[in-house]
């Protein structure tokens, strides 16, 4: 047990008027004195030690897709047999050599769901992350626009709305490019903040969003945070916008959020080498064999270009051919997309109906409630997250690293935790749930009684 505070006697201590007392007022734990708050604690470490005897071994770490998920894909390993014409428009064989930038049909498909010139795009490999790690190097050893390239700079920065998706922070330790935190609103970042910097510091070469169904929050950029971006007049030539529109396509709900196109509202400023786009398959149908795609202006489009020709003569047009076979047009993408949302929106519905039912009068946590995307963010009181974990992990509950949603891993508030309610069977999240609803309760009341 990872307690340090117990006192078998004190319920009996508090029998009658004051158990009655905090029995009627546990809903707000705010409005407990310290006392009621040991009466309660008794309570909930019975209770955790029932769920510990369960032996629970449940992880809400990552957003992976659930297998039923995954079958609804089985077929796309069917789109293509020995017997398939292996011919597309822009190259003869498919099962050969070229046409390094990727398939015209799928080009004009991603187009078609994305309202994205097709011209504008590269089609790569299984994985977007893979082709924002070959942007950033290739403009650490090239530059951008013909500016010196990063790695001669004196220094790199890079904004990152927080908290955010950890493997983004991670890729720019990796090059040792500075992270500066931006704090999330619900219409996205702070645009003050991001307008200001990148007009005065020149260091500033970089910021990465995730725009619609933002991990961890779920929130969707507005139309005027959108406008805002295409508007930016940063001080260094070579700054652009890292837009990893993950989620594109990822709706849970009917009542979905827009998101502005922010290659046509770049244009409209002059701004249209900004932006770089990346979009993939990889939660469409099956992670690890799915398609990439970046878009981005003519300038950036043709650097990028070259920068390929020298690291393949040619993705996996195999792979792409089957998804245009199996995604086939927009119409049936969105139908695709619909049977996911069926299977994770009540997976969803679970953990925010508990967290309704748990906290909804006891403030000690809040939670986004998102209509897309892969994440729940919740906030515990300031200095609880890690704790909040710790309990969980301890009774086979595993959840995100608390402060991988910050760069270099530091919540400095240890507020932060990312849900991940996609994987597990709607079972597993009732079970994970309480598990989770407990432990915060159990991490608050420590810290007031000053046993972390």
């Amino acid at each position: 047990m990872p307690f340090a505070y117990t006192s078998p006697d004190l319920t009996q201590n508090f029998e009658g008027t004051i158990f009655e007392k905090v029995e009627n007022k546990m809903k707000n734990l705010k409005l407990l004195s310290d006392s009621e708050l040991r009466v309660l604690y008794e309570d909930y470490l019975k209770k955790y030690k029932e769920l510990q005897d369960k032996k629970f071994n449940l992880d809400m770490s990552r957003g992976k897709p659930s297998p039923e998920q995954l079958n609804l894909s089985l077929s796309l390993l069917d789109a293509l047999n020995s017997q398939s014409d292996f011919s597309s428009e822009g190259c003869a064989d498919c099962r050969n050599y070229g046409l390094m930038d990727g398939l015209p049909e799928l080009k004009q498909l991603i187009s078609e769901l994305t309202g994205i010139d097709k011209e504008s795009f590269i089609i790569g490999g299984n994985s977007s992350l893979s082709m924002m790690f070959d942007v950033i190097s290739c403009f650490m050893i090239k530059g951008v626009s013909n500016c010196t390239p990063w790695i001669k700079q004196e220094k790199i920065k890079f904004l990152c709305p927080v908290p955010g998706y950890d493997r983004h922070f991670a890729m720019c330790e990796h090059f040792r490019i500075e992270l500066i935190s931006v704090e999330m609103t619900p219409n996205g970042p702070d645009m003050d903040f991001i307008e200001e910097i990148v007009s005065k510091d020149k260091q500033v070469k970089g910021i990465w969003c995730v725009p619609k169904y933002s991990n961890p929050q779920g929130i969707t950029y507005s139309p005027e945070t959108v406008e805002r971006f295409a508007s930016l007049k940063p001080l260094a030539p070579d700054f652009r916008i890292f837009w990893d529109n993950a989620y594109f396509v990822h709706d849970l709900t009917e009542e979905k959020s827009p998101l502005l196109d922010i290659m046509q509202e770049c244009k409209k400023h002059g701004n249209e080498e900004l932006p770089i786009i990346f979009f993939s398959t990889s939660k469409i149908t099956l992670p690890g064999a799915g398609v990439a795609f970046l878009a981005c202006g003519p300038e950036n489009l043709k650097q990028l270009k070259e920068n390929y020709s020298f690291k393949t003569v040619g993705f996996d047009k195999i792979n792409q051919l089957r998804h245009l076979k199996f995604l086939k047009n927009p119409t049936q993408v969105k139908a695709h997309m619909k049977k996911q949302a069926e299977i994770i929106k009540p997976k969803f519905d679970v953990i925010l109906n508990a967290l309704k039912e748990e906290f909804q009068e006891n403030p000690i946590l809040s939670w986004t409630n998102p209509k897309g995307g892969y994440f729940i963010s919740v906030n515990t009181e300031d200095g609880c997250a890690k704790k909040v974990a710790e309990v969980c992990k301890n009774c086979g509950l595993t959840l995100t690293k608390v402060g991988s949603t910050f760069p270099y891993g530091k919540d400095p508030r240890n507020k932060n935790i990312r849900l991940a309610p996609t994987y597990l069977s709607a079972k597993e999240l009732q079970s994970a749930i309480k598990i989770f609803c407990l432990s915060v309760k159990i991490a608050y009341v420590e810290k007031r009684l000053l046993l972390i």
